[in-house]
């Protein structure tokens, strides 16, 4: 399984996740994680990109609201504790139990 985490240098959000994934990672270590840097509104496009940080499970995005805007923003989750700007450790643990 691989985890890329896409994100932009203009939010602060995607070090959240990254400490969440690198934490997840902990517990399973066969897991590989990737990094992806957007930067332009056009490679946003190309990639799908909905937001930083986003982050795909072998390709997908297991948090995409199918009307979610492609595009540079900072993105919001849905946590048990109200809206965040990273899925908690136990939300991405659930998210790759599903997906494996």
């Amino acid at each position: 399984m691989e985890i890329t985490l896409q994100y932009f240098e203009g939010c602060p959000n995607w070090k959240v996740a990254d400490q969440h994934i690198t934490e997840l990672v902990q517990e399973f270590p066969q897991i590989t994680v990737s990094r992806h840097l957007v930067d332009t509104v056009e490679e946003a496009e190309r990639v799908g990109f909905r937001g930083s940080p986003s982050i795909l499970f072998d390709g997908v995005d297991p948090f995409a609201q199918p009307d979610a805007p492609v595009g540079l923003a900072c993105r919001r989750y849905i946590t048990p504790a109200g809206f965040a700007g990273a899925p908690t450790v136990d939300q991405l643990r659930e998210k790759l139990n599903s997906h494996e």
